[in-house]
């Protein structure tokens, strides 16, 4: 420690494999903060701390007791409490978890032990960070993954691993969560396995008369003799359904996010091509033409190498970090912007006039692409830290939908432009649930394909989604490309479906 320095521990129970690793700046005059990250496997997987000033936890203070005594340090604190975690950060983190879960199919005990797909972490997460997920769960009446996480605290406890909770609450939650997911011989064994523990516990002794009244009276109507006994099976993935959501192709999604239902099959692959790419004559491009590669076949989707340099990427999140946000969507019934659990990233928009370096990229799209960029939106960058997602969805705006670029005046997002500016060490593909593609980041590639027919018609086939990252930090690009002044660069077609 340096002379001068203060130390305050924040205890944060929401980050995972960072685990055992405090995370401190020593530098003379600053005040030091060791944050013990208990379940945040967010950051340790690289990218919840130092993404850019301001944006997350770890702060650089310059001001301490050395400097500025005790009543500046207290005022200094008193600012800087804002940007510390919360309730809500936590409830977020393990939301987050929870998505790469249930997205990548992952137990409760490979993750708790820190392994993950292709990978193992010498960080796990301990008895209270189990029984902190399943509380967080619950208390959004999430039974499913209630369940997941009180059983796994249960199976730590009984290794005889260090524990603060006790393990009449693990029980409690775990009996009632059970209960929630229709096993009631098995709630009821639990339940007697708590009072067993805690005999006065003021839950327990009614909440097992209920069960087996229940349990009771259900037997009866079935014409059968006697309670059914718990199985010795414990409870992991699989045992319990993991119930219906908003997401019609929920399961289809999630499989392609896997790699898995990927309908690459061999007589398309035959129909997909590589080639040098000028831009229908470019001037631009004849010298140095872009490699173009078939993603797909139809629709048809592009992928483009050396779309962006190492030197252009490092610019555009340079200029993007101050102002990333957290990422908004169109409200479908009133057009207005908000913030959704189906978007977790963050966002800012980019205009040509602020440096050369966007200037050169919304030139570069122009000429890849034929299309006029002047009514294009802002190219706008999005960061997906771990768990970071976006859910299918529409680039373009539907008939049924509030007319979300009214005001804008230059029509319907005709073509999307996306450039991946990082690799992902897993996770965080683009897939298409509709025709069953999976498109991977690549850095300094970008993808492009058409969201309308020629006609103006919708291509309800480009409905796609970022899966979440489940290792690493994802940085993307986009130019959502309008109809306007794509009369004449892509005139209609013969039929509406051209």
């Amino acid at each position: 420690m340096c002379p001068g320095q203060f130390v305050i521990y924040v205890p944060w129970s929401i980050c995972y494999l960072c685990a055992l690793v405090n995370l401190l700046f020593m530098c003379p005059g600053q005040l030091v903060i060791y944050v013990h990250w208990s379940i945040c496997y967010l950051c340790a997987l690289a990218n919840l701390l130092f993404m850019c000033p301001g944006q997350f936890v770890i702060y650089r203070f310059t001001l301490c007791m050395y400097h500025c005594g005790p009543s500046g340090f207290i005022s200094n604190m008193t600012v800087h409490r804002q940007y510390f975690p919360d309730q809500e950060d936590e409830k977020g983190a393990a939301k987050a978890l929870m998505r790469l879960q249930d997205t990548y199919k992952l137990d409760s005990e490979s993750f708790a032990r820190g392994k993950l797909p292709g990978m193992h972490h010498n960080a796990i997460l301990t008895v209270d960070d189990c029984y902190d997920m399943g509380k967080t769960a619950y208390n959004e009446a999430d039974y499913y993954h209630a369940v997941l996480w009180m059983q796994q605290a249960l199976r730590q406890m009984d290794a005889e691993e260090e524990h603060v909770v006790s393990k009449a609450d693990v029980l409690d939650y775990l009996s009632y969560s059970v209960y929630q997911m229709g096993d009631l011989p098995r709630a009821i064994e639990l339940t007697r396995r708590l009072v067993a523990i805690d005999s006065s516990h003021q839950r327990a002794g009614g909440n097992l008369r209920y069960f087996e009244k229940l349990l009771s009276k259900q037997l009866n109507e079935l014409n059968q003799e006697g309670q059914e006994p718990a199985t010795e099976e414990p409870i992991q993935l699989g045992t319990y359904k993991r119930p219906k959501d908003y997401l019609p192709e929920r399961e289809i999604y999630e499989a392609l996010c896997r790699g898995e239902g990927v309908k690459m099959t061999t007589e398309r692959r035959s129909r997909l091509y590589c080639r040098y790419h000028d831009g229908n004559r470019n001037p631009r491009l004849l010298l140095q033409p872009m490699k173009e590669e078939d993603e797909w076949d139809s629709p048809h989707i592009v992928r483009y190498l050396n779309a962006l340099s190492d030197q252009e990427i490092e610019k555009i999140k340079e200029l993007a970090k101050p102002r990333l946000a957290r990422a908004t969507v169109r409200d479908p019934i009133t057009g207005i912007l908000t913030t959704a659990n189906y978007r977790v990233s963050k966002s800012a928009w980019l205009e040509g006039e602020e440096d050369p370096v966007i200037e050169r990229v919304n030139q570069r799209i122009e000429d890849i692409t034929g299309l006029t960029t002047q009514t294009a939106e802002l190219l706008q960058i999005a960061n997906y830290g771990v768990g970071g997602q976006y859910e299918p969805h529409f680039d373009f705006s539907r008939k049924e939908e509030p007319d979300a670029f009214k005001t804008l005046g230059t029509g319907n997002r005709v073509a999307t432009f996306l450039n991946y500016m990082s690799d992902v060490e897993a996770g965080g593909a683009t897939v298409f649930p509709d025709f069953g593609a999976a498109i991977y980041p690549k850095k300094g590639t970008a993808v492009f394909w058409y969201n309308l027919f020629r006609s103006g018609e919708g291509d309800y086939r480009t409905r796609h989604a970022a899966c979440p990252v489940l290792v690493g930090s994802k940085w993307v690009s986009n130019k959502w490309i309008h109809e306007r002044g794509q009369e004449f660069r892509r005139p209609c077609g013969l039929t509406e479906v051209d």
